[in-house]
């Protein structure tokens, strides 16, 4: 695989990171007043909405917990799902009772989050809701109830704000398009 180049390789910006900010801050705020007088657990699905949940939980101001998950259903510098969702890493700590909020960078086709809806809520959280950052519909094989939305996005190929291609753009602090030359379309 050639070296990354974290500026040529993007062909354009789709969310700036003030946008996402200003988003993250709303979500916030609404999760503060919506769970007011509860306690919170998020659970972040790595690697990709690791800097979506740092950022979302600084703005929230009721007590939260926070809980790591690694699930996949792509393989390598696929930009492709293969359908077969698996835990790479569970959670940590019980949800029994709790109040579970899955912070999720960007829902596709719906799948992996699907499988994952069902398993947590076989863990018997009191309530299981779900925050993502990015709605991508247009890939969408199954329906998914996303209770706290960022941004609706058309049907590209996205990296940054820890979405990858081939584990790098990660760091990227906006939402970038991908130049199809880079992961082998044309």
């Amino acid at each position: 695989m050639r070296t990354p180049d974290l500026s040529a390789d993007v062909a354009d910006v789709l969310v700036t990171a003030a946008d996402i900010q200003t988003k993250v801050a709303e979500l916030g705020a609404t999760l503060s007043r919506d769970y007011a007088g509860r306690e919170l657990t998020l659970v972040s699905v790595l690697k990709g909405a690791l800097p979506f949940m740092a950022d979302l939980m600084r703005q929230i101001t009721i007590p939260v917990q926070i809980d790591l998950m690694e699930v996949s259903s792509y393989g390598g510098a696929s930009t492709e799902t293969s359908g077969l969702v698996r835990i790479l890493k569970d959670l940590s700590s019980s949800i029994d009772g709790r109040d579970v909020l899955i912070v999720e960078d960007i829902i596709d086709t719906g799948l992996t989050l699907n499988y994952l809806m069902r398993y947590l809520r076989g863990k018997n959280p009191r309530s299981l809701k779900i925050c993502a950052l990015l709605d991508k519909p247009a890939r969408r094989l199954v329906e998914i109830d996303i209770d706290y939305r960022g941004f609706t996005i058309p049907d590209r190929f996205v990296v940054g704000y820890g979405l990858d291609y081939g584990e790098f753009y990660r760091n990227l602090p906006f939402i970038g398009v991908l130049r199809p030359e880079v992961y082998g379309e044309s």
